[in-house]
């Protein structure tokens, strides 16, 4: 027999192999959300299909079942990235030997056509053409869950663990619960006090300009050009490729100068957490974050705790107003309440701090009923526009602003909203633990974002997926999850700002 340590670099060079399949059939999505020929599409979702279902083959081939059990055996000699490697590719080879191969070919190849379609039916407005690709695709999902056997409690928890490794529903409605004690009251005292002066808000501005400042600001808060690149599409999103290579988009509207500004912020937060993974993980499928909750937080501080704080802004504002001459009629003070605004709005990309989480429940409340039975995808728009109303207090005047917003579900994203909210609460306790440590909003007002970068980077970034999310939370900020952070931080700063 070959000593074990050769059958590691076996293993090694299979996983190379699993994530060179993986990162093919990302390039091929980039694609089609960049600009890619709408005639092509049909072709590239085969492609997909194709890709997926070859991957698979791999990951769940009996010569990869051989190399984990022998390495298994040998765990106490494995390094540990290695024998997380071990650990993390067993519990995708589980899961994947339990689903049919050619069913989630199909799967694949369906999110594939049912992500364009999503796109012309939010162009239109029309749930009904989109509606029989998401039955589809819901179906298949609860298909996967009953393969899986994780039923347990409640069948969600299995697409929630996916995201978010131990989360359950059980957890979820404890940490909504909190969220909405307080902060619904909050945005209640809140309408009834006068709105500041944000015209600016409701400007033109030029899209040529706003491409040109999401560059600048993409590199100002550290994002790596000569390992990313920055494009247009319809949902801003980020795509990874190991450390050292990671590239967003965002989506420009004239009238919405700020929408560009911070999904551009929002977007570069996703991308430094990905380039700043350990270079020792490159090439393995431990190369990305740990979890989708974690990877929002980081979004979610450089986008919220960061880019809306006062600090972020006065070293730039100046350079700011270069590129949109407009904003020279306002002061700094007068920006910085503007981009802090809240009230209630429709959609969720573009809502506030405080509103926020209220958006991510509507759709929790949607993915749990729906894969409990309790509502079936006919009834979304209806039940979606109900909920608006309940949490929120709006409702929408058509389903592309309503139903239609989110490119989740097109993509088979279930399970992934809460991630949202988790994120929130994540990134105020990370941010309280660094603040203690030193100024934040010190290392904000002389734009340097080297200590905080530092600072993530030893304690988020650089683990991967070779650490839980919980068990990085816990290292770094010294407790597990705890919402009041996230509260406080809400209730402070929007009592200041509307004089509470």
């Amino acid at each position: 027999m070959k000593p074990w340590v050769q059958y590691l670099d076996e293993f090694k060079s299979l996983s190379e192999r699993v994530l060179s399949l993986e990162y093919a059939q990302a390039l091929i999505h980039w694609d089609m959300n960049t600009g890619a020929p709408k005639k092509g599409m049909g072709d590239k979702a085969k492609m997909l299909g194709t890709l997926g279902g070859e991957s698979v083959k791999l990951l769940t081939s009996p010569k990869m079942n051989e190399l984990l059990e022998i390495l298994e055996a040998h765990k106490e000699s494995l390094e540990p990235n290695d024998y997380q490697h071990v650990k993390h590719t067993r519990k995708r080879y589980d899961q994947m030997m339990k689903i049919p191969p050619k069913e989630y070919e199909e799967y694949l190849a369906l999110c594939a056509e049912a992500n364009q379609v999503w796109e012309e039916a939010k162009t239109e407005s029309n749930f009904n053409l989109f509606a029989p690709y998401l039955k589809k695709i819901v179906e298949a999902l609860r298909n996967f869950i009953v393969y899986r056997g994780s039923q347990e409690d409640h069948p969600y928890n299995t697409l929630l663990d996916d995201y978010e490794e131990g989360m359950t529903v059980e957890k979820l409605d404890i940490f909504f619960n909190t969220l909405r004690e307080r902060i619904v009251p909050l945005v209640h005292k809140i309408r009834e006090k006068s709105q500041p002066e944000c015209s600016f808000l409701a400007e033109k501005y030029p899209i040529l300009k706003q491409k040109e400042f999401s560059d600048f600001i993409a590199k100002y808060i550290g994002y790596d050009f000569d390992a990313g690149m920055i494009k247009e599409s319809m949902h801003p999103f980020t795509l990874g490729f190991g450390p050292n290579d990671v590239r967003i988009t965002t989506h420009y509207h004239e009238n919405n100068l700020m929408s560009a500004i911070f999904s551009t912020i929002h977007e570069g937060g996703h991308a430094i957490y990905e380039q700043q993974v350990s270079q020792n993980l490159a090439g393995t499928l431990l190369a990305e974050g740990t979890s989708m909750g974690i990877h929002e937080s980081q979004s979610r501080m450089f986008e919220n705790l960061f880019g809306r704080s006062l600090a972020f802004w006065k070293p730039i504002y100046a350079k700011t107003q270069e590129y949109f001459p407009t904003l020279s009629n306002f002061t700094l003070e007068q920006f910085y309440k503007g981009i802090n605004i809240t009230k209630p709005s429709l959609i969720r990309i573009e809502a506030d701090e405080l509103t926020y989480s209220l958006h991510v429940m509507v759709r929790y409340d949607l993915e749990k009923a729906l894969f409990s039975g309790a509502c079936e995808v006919e009834d979304l728009p209806e039940l979606w526009n109900k909920k608006m109303e309940e949490y929120l207090g709006v409702t929408p005047e058509n389903d592309s602003v309503g139903v239609l917003q989110d490119v989740h579900w097109g993509s088979g994203l279930f399970g992934y909203f809460p991630s949202y909210a988790l994120g929130n609460a994540y990134a105020s306790q990370f941010f309280n633990t660094m603040n203690k440590e030193f100024s934040v909003f010190d290392e904000l007002e002389k734009g340097d974002f080297t200590k905080i970068k530092e600072w993530l980077k030893k304690h988020i970034h650089q683990f991967g997926k070779t650490k839980k999310p919980e068990e990085i939370l816990i290292e770094a900020t010294g407790e597990g999850l705890n919402p009041n952070h996230f509260a406080e931080y809400l209730e402070k700063k929007f009592t200041s700002l509307y004089n509470l």
